[in-house]
């Protein structure tokens, strides 16, 4: 089996080191080499955070170069489109419709802009843009985003669901995860609308 790179973006405080975490264990589980690696410098700030996933028979290292990546989980709009170039010319990308503007953008310096989803959509066939936005609030929690796109992801992998639920339970605390595994099955749902 080919290796699988899976590279997660988005912005410090959106839960992509735990996901990236969930995903490795779960990988793990099934019986495959996983590597990750994580960046995540003003993370505390809102900055950039990424982290690459690769798994298969055998990896040998962690990141991901660019044109690799198979699948891009983006938490953040601007950031998929940040990220783009990473991708393999047919690879699947599914982000989040959430704005999050960073502060220079007041500056007037940098504007974001106002047509990433066309944008990102035109650049890529297997874009999917989600209604995260709705889904935190239809959930009653803006935390739970991470868990919400491993319930993406596990819509298009073949490792079945018990075993990504199993590992969501572990990785939460107790009171979180009834709020947690509703949330994993509204991204499921947003891969069948």
């Amino acid at each position: 089996m080919a290796n699988t790179n899976i590279l997660l973006v988005g912005v410090g405080g959106q839960g992509i080191l735990l996901a990236s975490e969930v995903m490795s264990e779960i990988f793990r589980r099934d019986g495959f080499d996983v590597k990750k690696s994580e960046v995540h410098g003003m993370a505390q700030r809102g900055g950039v955070v990424s982290s690459h996933v690769r798994f298969g028979e055998k990896v040998y290292s962690p990141m991901i170069e660019e044109g690799d990546a198979d699948i891009m989980l983006s938490f953040e709009l601007m950031e998929a489109l940040r990220w783009e170039h990473y991708l393999k010319p047919d690879a699947f990308l599914a982000t989040s419709n959430v704005r999050m503007v960073p502060p220079i953008c007041n500056s007037g310096k940098i504007i974001y802009p106002d047509d990433t989803a066309e944008t990102l959509k035109n650049l890529r066939q297997k874009a999917r843009v989600l209604d995260i936005e709705k889904t935190l609030k239809e959930l009653g929690n803006s935390k739970v985003t991470n868990v919400i796109m491993l319930g993406v992801l596990s819509a298009i992998l073949e490792i079945p669901e018990t075993a990504w639920l199993d590992v969501v339970k572990e990785a939460v605390p107790p009171k979180l995860i009834d709020v947690n595994l509703k949330a994993f099955s509204a991204g499921r749902e947003l891969m069948n609308l």
